[in-house]
């Protein structure tokens, strides 16, 4: 029997624990994320922020607990692939682009469409996709870079671009992990305001350690520690919690 709230739910993670040679990396951990949720994901150090994104994306397998995509999908009984297909997107710390091609192609490279032998052989762009592309590169703010090769973009544009060949594969939920370090304060700022923009047609649940960030999204922030959440609530609401002050902030 499915509780009433998943189907209410993109993401619903209830009692997640994973252990790692007897350390409990997370300790029945319970989130729920809405459609069309922007949701910050602050903790210190090890605590359980990587592990609950590999859990969720079926790179680790959990010891006990549920996860349901979407009110009803068993992400517990899927791999990892068959998680991207339903609709997740990760974004890695460390943005990973094809340094040798264009903007555009990086973009075309990524869209979802039919990856067997023969369908790529005689693939050609649609008007749909070149829509869809020109769609990607406003909302990344890459318009005016579509023609260069990613390679010579600044550190800050290729997280954007990483971010829009997620979006080119139309994910309903992405995972975004500390997607401004390393970024200028512009780019950081801009950064804010392309997640809330993503965030009006898909599910987001950014991972990030940069408080005035965090400030500038203005939303729900669920911080965890030792696995397991310490707070949620807005962003003033938990950065004044006496256990986060100490476990996290204070540090």
């Amino acid at each position: 029997m499915i509780p009433d709230e998943k189907p209410a739910s993109v993401l619903y993670l209830n009692n997640v624990s994973v252990s790692f040679d007897g350390f409990k990396a997370l300790n029945a951990l319970s989130i729920v994320i809405a459609p069309g949720e922007l949701r910050a994901i602050i903790g210190p150090n090890g605590a359980g922020k990587t592990t609950m994104m590999d859990v969720i994306t079926g790179k680790t397998r959990p010891d006990e607990g549920e996860i349901f995509f979407d009110g009803h999908v068993d992400l517990t009984k899927r791999d990892e692939a068959e998680i991207a297909q339903l609709g997740i997107g990760r974004k890695f710390q460390k943005p990973t682009v094809f340094e040798s091609h264009t903007v555009w192609d990086n973009l075309e490279l990524a869209l979802n469409r039919d990856r067997r032998v023969f369908p790529t052989l005689f693939y050609r762009l649609s008007g749909e996709d070149r829509a869809r592309i020109e769609e990607i590169l406003d909302t990344v703010r890459l318009g005016h870079r579509r023609n260069d090769l990613a390679a010579n973009l600044s550190h800050g544009q290729k997280q954007w671009l990483e971010i829009g060949m997620l979006l080119a594969q139309g994910p309903k939920l992405l995972l975004v992990d500390e997607p401004v370090a390393g970024m200028t304060d512009a780019e950081t700022s801009e950064t804010a305001i392309l997640l809330k923009e993503i965030a009006k047609t898909r599910s987001v649940m950014v991972v990030e350690h940069d408080m005035g960030f965090i400030r500038d999204l203005d939303v729900r922030v669920t911080c965890l520690a030792e696995g397991s959440v310490l707070a949620e609530g807005s962003i003033d609401f938990v950065s004044s919690d006496p256990q986060v002050i100490e476990n996290y902030l204070g540090r």
